[in-house]
């Protein structure tokens, strides 16, 4: 991964401090953007088998990028905003990430490593592995210092609570908005828009319109929903709002909820998945189109039409596309010039990637040199929310996912829970608006 030639100045040339080297960055970038633009692939080592560690999905849906930031351990680096002088130290590595004792473990146990079976019925021994399995697994230390006071918090009530800015959200907020709803929508980005922002270009995909387009106040972006619960007011959302350099829990009481939170980026399952440089399609696009970082050379696996989307995407942005290895096929007609069907996947590298071999249909195994592997797959629904609330969630064998069970206007359930977007049924984004755009005419009956 590197910045490209032909980036555009996004912000402040700051340097933030790795460990104690300077490292060049972008002020406000996600920091872990930053760190690979300047050649730090490896950012942790995972918790079992020590394995090297890069980011993954840049969603905070993995732990690849969890770091120690200024003394505050597991953070998010993929959504922490680089700023000067900040001071970022690996997790999970002895004596350092790049050169670990601990990823010996692989090589002892090639068959993989159950330490709740090591020893057991021993003594002694059986009570000296559980004390070595407990130090060894975990991630970080707990900080030094105690951390900032959050502000005070504060309750909302509203008509319609709306989680989410994407495509489905940004939609429903316009039909409550031209109605005359009172809503709220609550964006955990600094930006609106999702994958319309920084997603794979889509033929039909609606534009994003300013928070300002919207009645003040009811849009408030850097603001995480982390739960929907019941007291004895009634149901509100927990949301973690972002302000200045701190944290402010507000109390969000409404009499519909619509989640249109979107998805989870999957991996697929290939030999060396894990290594630093194999990136999930969503955030490789999201690093080119708003960061201006991208691999010199990638190898694009996976299937559906935001893969071939990519590849073009890259390609003209001057990215050599050494492969695209499209598993389920058949190819569209605009499928890239490198495109093919395939299986039989495997990444190459020791602490990143280097190369990818493949299958093509019909043909013999081949071996592409590259340093980065994007993984451009259907989301998996992100239900978390949605079941908490109520909503019945079911497992599509078709899919391979979970998915929220939910009629074709977004009602669950629960009654006053209503879902859009792919969080219902992954597509494209111009279906995901039209989603949005019924379920919230649905939700409006009952409301006074």
């Amino acid at each position: 991964m590197r910045r490209l030639p032909d980036a555009t100045p996004r912000g402040r040339a700051i340097t933030v401090d790795l460990e104690g080297e300077s490292i060049p960055a972008i002020e406000g970038e996600p920091v872990a953007c930053s760190l690979i633009a300047a050649g730090e692939n490896v950012l942790s080592r995972s918790v079992k088998y020590h394995r090297p560690r890069g980011p993954y999905c840049f969603a905070a849906a993995c732990s690849h990028c969890l770091m120690r930031v200024d003394g505050l351990p597991n953070v998010y680096t993929c959504r922490t905003p680089a700023k000067e002088g900040m001071r970022l130290e690996r997790q999970n590595a002895y004596p350092s990430a790049k050169v670990d004792i601990f990823e010996t473990i692989d090589w002892f146990f090639p068959k993989r490593l159950d330490h709740h079976e090591m020893f057991a019925g021993v003594p002694v021994a059986e009570d000296v592995m559980a004390r070595v399995a407990r130090q060894l697994a975990g991630l970080g230390l707990l900080p030094k210092e105690a951390g900032p006071e959050p502000l005070p918090p504060r309750t909302f009530h509203t008509s319609v609570a709306v989680v989410g800015g994407g495509a489905a959200g940004l939609e429903a907020a316009r039909v409550l908005s031209g109605q005359g709803v009172p809503f709220m929508l609550f964006e955990r980005d600094a930006t609106l828009g999702g994958r319309l922002a920084h997603g794979a270009p889509e033929d039909g995909a609606p534009f994003v319109p300013e928070a300002t387009a919207f009645p003040q106040g009811s849009v408030l972006r850097k603001a995480t929903v982390i739960g929907l619960y019941d007291d004895e007011h009634g149901r509100y959302l927990a949301v973690a709002s972002q302000e200045a350099a701190n944290l402010r829990l507000l109390k969000v009481y409404a009499k519909r909820f619509l989640l249109t939170v979107g998805g989870h980026p999957p991996t697929l399952p290939f030999e060396n998945n894990d290594l630093p440089g194999v990136i999930a399609g969503r955030a490789a696009s999201l690093l080119l189109r708003r960061h201006d970082v991208a691999p010199q050379v990638a190898t694009l696996v996976g299937h559906g039409p935001e893969l071939h989307a990519l590849a073009h995407l890259f390609t003209q942005r001057g990215v050599e596309v050494a492969a695209v290895v499209d598993l389920k096929g058949p190819l569209p007609a605009n499928a890239h010039p490198k495109a093919t069907l395939g299986d039989g996947l495997k990444g190459h590298g020791l602490r990143g990637v280097t190369a990818l071999s493949f299958t093509p249909q019909g043909g013999r195994k081949q071996k592409v040199s590259c340093d980065a592997i994007v993984v451009s797959v259907p989301v998996s629904p992100g239900f978390e929310l949605a079941r908490q609330g109520g909503a019945k969630v079911e497992f599509d064998p078709d899919a391979g996912h979970f998915r929220v069970e939910a009629d074709a206007d977004g009602r669950t359930q629960a009654a006053d829970v209503f879902v859009a977007g792919d969080v219902a049924k992954p597509g494209s984004a111009k279906d995901a608006a039209a989603m949005g755009a019924r379920a919230a005419q649905a939700l409006l009956g009952g409301l006074s």
